[in-house]
């Protein structure tokens, strides 16, 4: 709709995609939430497909990215995506959340936490080629390095009993 709007109506819009951000305070409906929760109270995680890959992009990324279009008349027009650029399947994001909270995490498959066939996506890999040329943009937290900083720091978030006690452990949110 908004890309209508710029062609119809000369509206100045640009379109940033950030694929799945992740940080302190995300919705409990999200797999990151999800994992580090059940792991800080128990040493067993109920989750649904663990073969699908996702690009993981750090909350800082995505603002910093969404505040680098700001004022860029070259991104008018354009759908721009931020990702890292990097993939990793939900089973290996359990067990990278685990060796960074120093436990060993077992996997408990729930069929209620299992997307319908032909709703689930099975890989999520951004391309910022656009964003590093018309944006000047990259993320700060990629590869393996940048993924076990930012979990770092929000299993930090969630492990404070202020913040952990607004999130429901035994509880899907669909």
């Amino acid at each position: 709709m908004a890309l209508s709007f710029h062609k119809s109506f000369g509206l100045p819009v640009s379109v940033i995609r950030p694929f799945n951000t992740y940080g302190p305070r995300q919705s409990a409906r999200a797999i990151i939430p999800t994992i580090i929760t059940q792991a800080l109270v128990k040493n067993t995680v109920e989750i649904g497909s663990i073969s699908p890959k996702r690009d993981l992009l750090f909350v800082e990324d995505t603002v910093s990215g969404i505040i680098s279009a700001i004022g860029k008349k070259n991104s008018i027009g354009q759908v721009i995506n931020l990702g890292s650029g990097f993939e990793i399947s939900i089973k290996d994001l359990v067990k990278r959340i685990g060796r960074i909270m120093g436990k060993k995490i077992r996997f408990k498959h729930n069929k209620t936490r299992v997307r319908p066939k032909k709703s689930e996506v099975y890989r999520l890999l951004a391309s910022n080629t656009k964003a590093k040329k018309i944006l000047k943009w990259s993320p700060k937290y990629k590869n393996n390095k940048g993924l076990d900083l930012g979990l770092r720091k929000t299993i930090n978030w969630f492990k404070d009993k202020k913040n952990l006690k607004n999130y429901k452990t035994s509880h899907f949110n669909y």
